[in-house]
């Protein structure tokens, strides 16, 4: 890969890394095996979210590169190819991990031009994959927040966030806290072949319960709702009632989307798994990255339905808590760095 492109150097002011601040490190463990690390020193940990998202956040925060889940959907496969890295096994397995995340954050939360705005976690790749049990950034980074009463959401498959409570719970008291937990389906079949690096949705669902019985409330993203596979009425009912069973306190549901880089190796795994829904992805995708509006619609009434009769409801959007200070219009240190959004 061309690391040289993203350190110090010829890349100038822009480069993601300082000169010669890559490791790379492979474990020979049964829960690391086969995954390679690339740890990095980051210039800047604190991304704002293009003008042109769908997103209700600017800012968000996100340790790791590549994702050891493996989910075949999954729409920051692009990502891995700007460090030149493959978008399919690559970024599943080769896992760039900014091992300065906390002090980083620590400083940029503490400059001049930070106004103290909600900052998302979890929205392009994992912070609780397995990666973080090793590498534990996140209890620094959460203690950052913390420190700061800087507001902050987690959305996460990984059932490791349960290692933090006791901070969460730190957090949640002097700031406003969120945390989601994605389930798209309870179908374990389906879960096995999709999602293979990541807890069985039960397992997570527990995670929500025990989140939930701690004081800290916890939501539900049913995402991805997977066309022809995850999308039956009975599915739909059975994922919605495991949902309201583990005390969520919401349900919010999102159709599986196709960007570039994800739409090519989900593609490829339809073709080995299901080979007679080929043509049928390709006419409901045939308009671009996403799912046709009314087949969106549909889904979104029909859970919204479920969760009424179940007793939940959408996610609630909370605004964002200010810490003290004078607000300036001006972003934090890293203001020129992106990061691709969720939707």
């Amino acid at each position: 890969m061309r690391w040289e492109n993203l350190t110090e150097g010829p890349a100038g002011p822009a480069a993601l890394f300082g000169a010669g601040a890559v490791v790379t490190r492979t474990i020979d463990t049964p829960e690391f095996r086969g995954i390679t690390f690339h740890e990095v020193r980051a210039r800047s940990i604190v991304n704002r979210v293009p003008g042109a998202s769908r997103m209700p956040f600017e800012w968000t925060v996100n340790p790791y590169r590549g994702c050891s889940h493996a989910c075949v959907y999954c729409f920051a496969r692009k990502t891995h190819s700007y460090l030149d890295l493959d978008t399919g096994l690559g970024f599943d397995s080769q896992i760039v991990v900014k091992t300065n995340a906390p002090e980083l954050l620590r400083r940029e939360l503490a400059a001049p031009r930070w106004s103290g705005a909600h900052i998302a976690m979890g929205t392009n790749v994992d912070c609780y994959q397995r990666a973080e049990g090793r590498y534990r950034l996140m209890p620094g980074i959460i203690e950052a927040l913390r420190d700061r009463a800087n507001p902050f959401s987690i959305l996460t498959k990984g059932t490791l966030i349960l290692r933090d409570l006791p901070l969460l719970r730190e957090a949640a008291e002097v700031t406003e806290v969120g945390i989601s937990v994605s389930v798209g389906f309870t179908d374990t079949a389906l879960w096995r072949t999709v999602e293979p690096g990541t807890p069985s949705p039960a397992a997570r669902l527990n995670a929500v319960r025990t989140l939930t019985d701690a004081g800290i409330e916890c939501g539900v993203l049913m995402a991805p709702v997977i066309p022809f596979l995850g999308d039956s009425p009975a599915q739909l009912r059975a994922t919605v009632r495991a949902v309201a069973e583990s005390g969520s306190t919401s349900v919010t549901p999102l159709v599986l989307h196709l960007r570039p880089g994800a739409r090519e190796w989900f593609t490829a795994w339809l073709g080995e798994h299901h080979p007679h829904l080929v043509e049928r992805y390709e006419r409901m995708y045939a308009g671009g990255s996403y799912a046709p509006t009314w087949y969106q619609r549909m889904i979104t009434r029909q859970v919204h339905e479920l969760a009424a009769e179940f007793g939940i409801g959408p996610a609630r959007r909370g605004a964002a808590r200010r810490i003290a200070g004078p607000e300036r219009p001006d972003g934090p240190a890293s203001a020129g760095a992106t990061q691709l959004t969720l939707l």
